[in-house]
């Protein structure tokens, strides 16, 4: 019996091997389009841009070999090895990207500031299951360190924006660079092509690329990866055929001592020169970005078995044409391609452009839902595209805005050059913000050796800086644009952020406790309507003030009323089955409950099916809530409920129900003129309500200003900056998809 069983996994583990085998290396092949788009299609502009300045070519070929060596092992020490090796390793149950790091520092340690969900709304069961590790004393330095200093609190979570708004500007700078250097090819065939023609040309494919995202990624991207695939094997062909025609000794160029001899013989000038080397690292981010969508084997596999070797090969046969034909260096990359193979692979370079520019554009979109998730973006609209793959969106006021700032960057500079010079700080500007995040990683929650973490920022940490320091010399030609980017976006998501949590304070601070309503109950005269009535407030405790606001007006709410609270947490994706977390407030007889609604800041939230499924949750718990009645009334204790109903959450109620039952708390309810209805009357009435009166929604529509008081700055900030946002991005009630006729707005001034 015991062989069979053996023979019988051993045949299902044969099977299952080829599959595995089969989705990983289908999975790298996509990844070429959505990864690796960026960071192919460098080799059009790396030479160009690093020999653009005072850098020269001369006889001895020393800087031409000088910036291959430095391009290779830069290649070598930055995608290879630290992201493929260590980065992806660092992922959030899957996902990946700045705030993907972020997150994990949070749900280990006490330094974020954007999630404020009580814990007991916090616990994830997937998430919770990771067996402790023993801090190390540094790790406990470093962790305490950031619960007593808000203000290093405060600076991480701004180096996490600061990383966010680069990548956006990334998203800006990207289709730019990509298509402007692959549309100047032209201009090698036809030399006297006026450069208007080549930026109209641009204008025209950007202004098309931005026009088609609206299909989805899903529609537009069946080509991605087959063009990528053809365009790695072109250069890499032409790469080998430049080495063996041209100079076959660049190979020797891998060693090390070329960057020694480079930096000997140009000083300052071959410093300078990195602001353009850098440019071969561009889209690296992607790798770990975009993890979500593919697995870290199939990126390291795509990586290490094609990208890597293609691009060495891209570069090397660049260089090696370059060493005997010094005067084509304004436009190395497209002299160096066979005259044969010149107009195929201008083509492809056009299609590999607007590759590489989708897969940044649809990672924008991707970073702006998070951001909005929690809370950090102003509400703009999000629009599914696809209906099998769920993170595929389209956000259409962030598409037009990243058209029309392109389209001024190419009308504006015109110039490769200085724009690949703002390119350049974007893309290491983030990688280094990367490292220190890593920094932290490997301390607080792999609880590594410090040695370790500090080893790795300085290893790559100190090259990253190298790069800044030349971006940053190059600020007066063009490199201010993407700090100014970022000085924008930093500055929109602090206050919207500040906004929102003065908001919250607020409404946390002038909170309502259920015992002072009902005691004001015979006074008003509060009255009971037919229906269900869904308020949304972010107070998760209490009654906000809005409802107090409104039942002081107009003393009458609906039969059944469900307090929905909407929180994302600092986790990918929650749960479907711990989406939900229903209470009951006050006595049954009220039919008053509370629902705070879960979601992970990966995920868009479904307008469509959400009020069914929430009417559905709260007849769950009202058919939990009568098991547990019946089974405390017979004696049993919560744990023993607990067990038999599948559920921790239950243990709670019945405890509760246990000293209603012994007279514990339901005695202070029986004069507010209420019946008592037993749970299953509850659920006939619930749905009773729902077909007598409907589903009526209710929501705050605060006016919220600085008080008096308050320093010029913050009044700037609330009454200017945040007012305007708020009044020009979509209303809360649009964002959830509530339906307009029935919905109640609250006004209310709020003094923060």
């Amino acid at each position: 019996m015991a062989r069979q069983m053996d023979t019988e996994s051993a045949s299902v583990l044969r099977g299952f091997r080829p599959n595995l085998y089969k989705t990983t290396l289908c999975l790298a092949y996509q990844s070429l389009g959505i990864v690796y788009g960026d960071l192919s299609i460098s080799p059009i502009y790396v030479y160009k841009s690093t020999f653009s300045g005072d850098l020269h070519l001369y006889e001895d070929d020393h800087e031409i070999l000088g910036v291959l060596s430095i391009v290779f092992w830069t290649l070598t020490l930055i995608p290879l090895c630290k992201y493929i090796i260590f980065v992806l390793g660092a992922d959030d149950n899957g996902e990946g990207g700045t705030f993907a790091l972020y997150s994990s520092l949070c749900r280990h340690s006490r330094m974020g500031l954007l999630n404020t969900v009580h814990p007991a709304h916090e616990r994830i069961s997937s998430y919770c299951s990771e067996i402790p590790t023993k801090d190390t004393r540094m790790s406990l330095l470093i962790k305490e360190f950031f619960e007593k200093h808000k203000s290093s609190r405060i600076v991480l979570l701004l180096v996490v924006f600061l990383g966010t708004g680069m990548i956006i500007g990334d998203g800006i700078l990207t289709p730019t660079m990509s298509v402007l250097s692959a549309v100047y090819g032209i201009r090698i065939k036809a030399p006297d092509l006026h450069e208007n023609y080549t930026v109209f040309i641009a204008c025209i494919i950007l202004v098309g690329l931005f026009a088609l995202q609206h299909y989805g990624t899903h529609k537009v991207g069946f080509l991605f990866a087959p063009i990528m695939l053809i365009w790695l094997l072109c250069i890499s062909g032409v790469g080998m055929y430049n080495i063996f025609c041209w100079n076959p000794r660049v190979i020797g160029a891998l060693s090390p001592y070329y960057i020694y001899n480079f930096f000997r013989k140009t000083g300052r000038i071959g410093w300078s020169s990195l602001g353009g080397v850098v440019l071969c690292l561009t889209g690296t981010e992607a790798m770990f970005a975009d993890l979500g969508h593919f697995s870290k084997l199939s990126i390291r596999i795509a990586f290490t078995g094609l990208v890597y070797p293609c691009l060495v090969l891209a570069y090397m046969g660049e260089a090696a044409y370059l060493s005997k034909n010094k005067m084509d260096i304004s436009s190395s990359f497209y002299k160096a391609i066979p005259e044969v193979m010149f107009w195929p692979v201008l083509i492809i370079a056009t299609l590999a452009s607007v590759v590489g520019s989708q897969a940044i554009i649809s990672a924008t979109f991707s970073i702006v839902s998070q951001c909005r998730a929690l809370r950090c973006f102003p509400r703009v609209k999000i629009k599914h595209t696809s209906n099998q793959i769920h993170g595929q969106i389209y956000i259409p006021e962030v598409n037009w805005m990243l058209m029309i700032s392109c389209l001024a960057v190419v009308i504006g500079f015109r110039d490769t050059r200085m724009i690949g010079n703002a390119y350049g700080l974007a893309g290491v500007t983030v990688m280094f913000i990367t490292t220190c995040l890593m920094f932290l990683i490997i301390s607080t929650v792999w609880k590594k050796n410090v040695l370790l973490a500090v080893l790795f920022f300085v290893v790559f940490g100190s090259l990253e800086l190298l790069y800044i320091s030349a971006c940053l010399g190059k600020v007066h030609h063009g490199g201010w644009l993407p700090l100014l980017f970022a000085l924008v976006i930093v500055s929109l998501m602090s206050i919207w952020n500040y906004g929102t949590m003065k908001k919250d304070a607020f409404e946390l601070e002038n909170k309502v406790s259920l015992d002072r309503l009902i005691s004001l109950g015979p006074s008003l005269g509060i009255a009971r309507v037919p229906g269900i009535c869904l308020l949304y407030s972010n107070v998760a405790f209490g009654l906000p003030p809005m409802f107090a606001h409104f039942v002081t007006n107009f003393p009458a709410f609906h039969h059944t009323l469900i307090f929905v609270t909407l929180k994302s947490l600092m986790v990918p994706k929650v749960p479907v089955v711990e989406r939900f977390h229903v209470n009951r407030i006050g006595p049954p007889e009220l039919s008053i409950f509370r629902c705070i609604v879960r979601y992970g800041y990966k995920e868009v939230r479904d307008c469509y099916n959400f009020e069914t499924q929430l009417i559905e949750k709260v007849a769950e718990f009202l058919k939990q809530e009568s098991t547990i009645e019946d089974m405390t009334v017979r004696g049993q204790s919560p744990n023993q409920i607990s067990a038999a109903v599948g559920n921790e959450v239950c243990r709670d109620i019945a405890e509760q129900r246990r000293k209603e039952v012994s007279g514990g708390s339901g005695e202070q309810w029986s004069n507010t003129g209420f019946h008592s209805l037993g749970s299953c009357q509850e659920m006939k009435k619930l749905m009773e309500a729902r077909e007598a009166g409907g589903v009526a929604y209710m929501m705050g529509n605060p006016y919220i200003v600085a008080s008096g008081v308050s320093p010029f700055l913050k009044k700037f900030a609330i009454n200017i900056v945040y007012g305007f946002l708020r009044r020009n991005c979509r209303r809360p009630a649009i964002a959830l998809g509530v339906p307009h006729t029935s919905l109640l707005e609250v006004g209310m001034l709020y003094q923060v």
